[in-house]
């Protein structure tokens, strides 16, 4: 491979050469993506056109159901594409853009998930000033940054890489463009890229993980001063916001928290946080939550005249 000036593509080796494999892993990977954009979708209309689901925990729970059909959007296509033509070529700018798109839309769902435990703790623990602290305007703020939280860290992850020369093999081990597998075929030293990479990405996942923790720590010590009723509620919500962190940060914590190396493993656990993660997040949500799927019945009944 040439340095990247008179180089124009990547070849992406994917998940399996095998076409039969590939045959399969496409009928799977497109019913996942079509299940993430149903299910994402039903979430954000039912959340909109419903006025009783206003309150600040159903804004972010919209929010984070728009990320993650936007931040699936921007990979599963792609990947579903190559299983069944099997045509792996990507140009240096597509691979760019899906490299800065993957992590702006990564990023900002991982301070969305931060935001989302602090409006519990003050949901569960100051329940009578919670309508004065997250105030709409509040609310828009915080998601307003989350979002610039993962621009910042996109634009620091693509002008990181984006000026390395290339050389070698143009082939990246992976389905996707992502930090670790291009960094693998840079023609100069990339110690010190790759501390900067793991401190941008696996130092801020295990940052938000940790402070993740701790929030949810405090609201389950102050569970003691609410009446068993209270405590079941706030543990039935508490849960499902605690299964879709545990389902996104461990596998990208133990992607990015290490040195600049790729493994075999790495494809299938970038599968979970890009692909299955945003699949069940609405299922999650919405099975521990009884609010939010009698909204759905209800609007689903509405649309097709059902009394």
């Amino acid at each position: 491979m040439e340095p990247r000036k008179n180089e124009t593509f990547f070849i992406l080796l994917g998940l399996t050469q095998n076409p039969k494999e590939q045959k399969v892993l496409f009928v799977i990977f497109l019913l996942f993506y079509i299940l993430t954009v149903v299910g994402n979708l039903l979430i954000v209309v039912t959340i909109t056109v419903n006025k009783t689901l206003n309150s600040p925990m159903y804004f972010f729970l919209a929010s984070l159901s728009s990320i993650d059909l936007i931040y699936s959007s921007s990979i599963s296509p792609r990947l579903i594409s190559d299983l069944f033509f099997g045509y792996n070529t990507i140009s240096f700018e597509s691979c760019m853009t899906q490299l800065f798109t993957g992590h702006l839309f990564g990023g900002s769902e991982i301070s969305l998930l931060l935001v989302m435990s602090y409006d519990r703790y003050v949901a569960i623990c100051k329940p009578l000033h919670y309508l004065v602290i997250m105030r709409q305007r509040v609310c828009v703020v915080l998601l307003v940054v989350s979002c610039i939280g993962g621009f910042l860290h996109s634009v620091i992850q693509l002008s990181t890489i984006y000026g390395l020369p290339f050389c070698g093999p143009n082939v990246i081990d992976h389905f996707m463009c992502d930090m670790f597998p291009l960094l693998k075929l840079v023609c100069t030293d990339t110690y010190v890229i790759g501390i900067l990479v793991v401190a941008n990405g696996g130092l801020m996942c295990i940052i938000f993980f940790l402070l993740l923790l701790m929030s949810y720590g405090v609201i389950f010590n102050s569970l003691k001063n609410l009446s068993q009723e209270g405590r079941w509620k706030a543990l039935h919500t508490c849960g499902s916001h605690i299964t879709v962190v545990v389902c996104f940060f461990v596998p990208c914590i133990f992607i990015y928290a290490r040195p600049a190396k790729t493994f075999p493993i790495d494809k299938s656990l970038s599968v979970f946080y890009t692909t299955i993660s945003p699949m069940l997040n609405p299922l999650i949500y919405s099975l521990r939550n009884s609010e939010l799927t009698n909204a759905v019945k209800k609007l689903w009944r509405k649309s097709y005249h059902i009394k």
